[in-house]
């Protein structure tokens, strides 16, 4: 080196650039991943699409859960709204009545397995207050409803409908009266409402509703409820950023041929990862925000909302930002840590030493163990939501991670048979990772059901109580309190004679009591005055001889003391005082020579005893505060005979109270969740089919130059259309035997916790069949797809 070298050395080592820093290396890779998830061509775009669509629908899932709490507090909130604040139920309130006061009666009707809630209304004066969202009160014979009711009463085929509201419309309810967009609603009119005839006067709305807190063992089912449905979305993310690994990894070796090291692969990796994530984000909002224009269209199960009411929490909507695109980075990197990425190939560690077991096991039985470990719950204690959660879904994503060992177990042990089943098993032998992650959302999801199946099941019981109707003897019930002249007994017969009506039970009842000066304090021997026909009395009580003017005293069955309180009031040959209600009562003579019966219990389950009379015993239609009683049994074999009777009910009354005899009755908290599991698992389970169709059409583009190359050795494609079958088919019954496990211990350690047995273990059968319903929707999905991609020109190649 001569002198002049040897002074430029130090200078020119001097300006040699530095390396850049770890930060700064890590942003360059994950920005060079993101270059080529943009700009990698037709396939790098194919392939970001594919992911960035999947992650999409998981977001637009996530952000619509994230905004069920709004939604719940919107509906809430109108229904506070429109409650009516009653100014009394006293019967002399005449003092009080206003310019702006209402009187107005409950007139709710079911048509064809649906609610059609509605009012009948009369202003006392010029300036009545009104419901939300009605802008004009309506008058006499008319009536403001809701759209959908609107819609209902113009589609054909609804004239029963038709004529129990044969009101003229005069307007719709606004979106401020209704809770949904769905809800069947009517506030109508009337001039002849009156106190005596039931309503009830009320001086506005917006009366505050204390809500009902959640019992202990439903804090439970709603915990689960929330986990089963959230845990296969998170999966279904988890999944759809893998999609195209095989050909990242080809062009990543590439990388490495030119000098890439495995730490710049991996982040390069990340990034388009990263990218695919992102735009996922952005494309799940399109989703949700497109979506939500259309959700009050759309109508499950009976639920629907209106688009405003969808809007999610912010904190939870800053989580699913932050949370999605970390889990696509972690998952992505947690993916490569099994491949080895070198200049001249790919190699996937995972064949030679095969997939280990033991820590698979460790997360659902520390699942079960967290959940043993928070202890039983009693009906009436305060429950902590958190270890529940945790524990369900150590079980559920432990399943998830389980079934990949057992189908590449199972895959491995497969030989011989017909040659499109070697097709698909040598395919599922050689990558069975693919098949297993497009499975576990079904596996997660199935099992979560049978859980809460059996949670349900066993708690049943609790919210579920037995009315003691008897649905044999009579079908329908109704009550009227519009009992003027001839009105008690020509609503039994408008009834009799209603099309498809078989029998009435038709009475009239009123008080009947001892007359005398009482203290204030005392009560004065009070008991029921029923009367109807022979027929009727005869359902109500073990009478024997019976005609037309008879008279009975009715003794309760094995009850000494209130048989010996009917015979005070109920003197034979003495006056009773009828009339309750603040009328004046009538007096009149109870025979002398009435005979003592038993009482029996009617149709609803109400023992019967007191005093019975024939119609021509005594006048009903001067009784004050008589009421109309009709339990009526009818043919079910007649169509829509129920819309006919209650036709009948409202042409005589239209604030008749009309019910249906049922023998056990369900609890509405314990019901909403239970139609809110059915809403959120249809959704879930639509997802999930679009999770295996994707996966399934990634899986076939992977290998079209495969099928292209078999077609042209003389394959015939329903060879291979059936291959494509059993390879999803195996997948899915491995998946569907672990979720079945794993659903009935996770369920069976739910009904402990809760203090129940386990009351159905065969609950399983349906949502097995639904999975197995999903490999037959995939594949005939997927046909379309693998014709094409069967063409010769598959085998083309740059």
């Amino acid at each position: 080196m001569t002198l002049l070298d040897s002074r430029d050395a130090p200078a020119a080592e001097h300006h040699r650039p530095r390396p850049p820093s770890r930060s700064a290396a890590t942003l360059r890779d994950l920005g060079l991943g993101i270059r080529f998830a943009a700009a990698g061509g037709r396939e790098g775009w194919i392939r970001t699409l594919l992911t960035a669509v999947g992650v999409g629908l998981g977001v637009a899932l996530l952000l619509l859960a994230s905004s069920v709490p709004h939604l719940l507090d919107e509906r809430a909130a109108r229904e506070a709204a429109r409650s009516e604040t009653r100014i009394s139920d006293s019967p002399d309130t005449n003092a009080v009545k206003s310019d702006s006061s209402v009187l107005r009666i409950n007139a709710t009707t079911e048509y064809h397995d649906r609610t059609v809630a509605g009012y009948l209304m009369r202003a006392d004066g010029s300036a009545p207050v009104r419901p939300p969202g009605v802008a004009r009160f309506p008058e006499a014979d008319e009536m403001v409803v809701s759209p959908a009711l609107k819609e209902l009463l113009a589609a054909p085929g609804n004239e029963l409908l038709r004529e129990r509201l044969p009101y003229a419309i005069t307007g719709t309810i606004g979106d401020a009266g209704l809770r949904s967009p769905g809800e069947l609603l009517y506030y109508a009119g009337s001039d002849t409402l009156t106190r005596a005839s039931g309503g009830h006067r009320i001086s506005g709305y917006g009366n505050v509703l204390d809500g009902e807190p959640l019992p202990a063992l439903l804090v439970v089912l709603t915990v689960m409820v929330c986990v089963v449905l959230l845990v296969p979305v998170a999966i279904f993310i988890a999944t759809a950023v893998r999609f195209g690994g095989d050909r990242r990894d080809r062009r990543l070796a590439a990388l490495r041929l030119v000098g890439a090291d495995i730490r710049t692969t991996r982040r390069i990796a990340a990034g388009e990862a990263l990218f695919g994530a992102v735009l996922g984000l952005l494309i799940g909002l399109v989703f949700f925000l497109v979506g939500r224009q259309f959700v009050g269209a759309v109508e499950i199960w009976d639920v629907s909302a209106f688009p405003a009411d969808l809007v999610p929490d912010p904190l939870l909507a800053l989580l699913i930002v932050v949370a999605v695109p970390l889990t696509a980075v972690l998952v992505t990197l947690v993916a490569m840590r099994s491949v080895v990425i070198e200049p001249l190939g790919v190699v996937r560690r995972g064949r030679d030493r095969g997939r280990r077991l033991w820590w698979r096991l460790l997360m659902p039985l520390a699942g079960l163990a967290v959940l043993g470990f928070t202890g039983r719950v009693g009906k009436y204690e305060v429950v902590d939501p958190f270890p529940i959660a945790a524990g369900a879904v150590l079980v559920l994503v432990g399943l998830a991670l389980l079934l990949p060992w057992l189908v590449e177990a199972c895959v491995n042990r497969l030989r011989g048979g017909p040659v499109p089943w070697q097709l698909a098993t040598r395919r599922l032998q050689l990558s069975s990772g693919a098949a297993s992650r497009a499975v576990s959302g079904v596996t997660v999801a199935v099992a979560g059901a049978v859980a809460l199946q059996m949670l349900f099941a066993a708690m049943n019981a609790d919210f579920n109580r037995m009315t003691g109707q008897d649905p044999t003897r009579a079908q329908f019930a109704a009550y009227s309190e519009n009992v003027t002249g001839a009105a008690a007994t020509s609503t039994i017969e408008q009834f009799r004679a209603t099309k498809g009506v078989d029998v009435v039970i038709g009475s009239v009842e009123a008080y009947a009591s001892k007359p005398g000066v009482y203290a204030e304090d005392d009560i004065p021997p009070t008991t029921s005055l029923t009367i109807g026909t022979c027929e009727t009395l005869r359902e109500l009580a073990r009478i024997g001889a019976c005609e037309d003017g008879d008279t009975f005293v009715v003794h309760p069955e094995n009850d000494k003391d209130m048989s010996h309180w009917v015979d005070q009031a109920a003197r034979k040959g003495k006056v009773v005082e009828i009339g309750s209600g603040g009328g004046k009562p009538v007096r009149w003579t109870l025979p002398a020579d009435s005979p003592t019966v038993t009482g029996r219990t009617d149709p609803m389950g109400t023992p019967h005893w007191g005093i019975m009379a024939t119609t021509g015993a005594v006048d009903a239609g001067k009784l004050p505060g008589a009421t109309i009683t009709a339990q009526i049994r009818v043919d079910r074999s007649v169509p829509d005979v129920a819309e006919y009777v209650r036709n009948t009910a409202a042409r005589i009354d239209p604030g008749m109270r009309f019910v249906t005899l049922d023998s056990v009755e369900r609890d509405r908290q314990y019901a909403s969740i239970q139609t809110g599991l059915q809403v959120g698992a249809t959704v879930v389970l639509l997802l999930i089919a679009a999770s295996m169709l994707v996966s399934q059409l990634e899986q076939l583009r992977e290998r079209r130059r495969l099928l292209s190359v078999l077609v042209a050795f003389g394959t015939r494609r329903t060879t291979l259309g059936w291959s494509v079958l059993w390879q999803t088919a195996v997948p899915v019954v491995l998946g569907l035997a672990v979720a079945v496990v794993g659903g009935l211990g996770l369920g069976a350690t739910l009904a402990w916790m809760t203090e129940k047995s386990v009351s159905d273990w065969w609950l399983f059968v349906p949502l097995a069949g639904a999975g197995a319903a999903l490999i037959l929707l995939v594949t005939a999905l997927s046909l379309p797809s693998l014709w094409r991609l069967m063409r010769p020109d598959g085998l083309r190649t740059e």
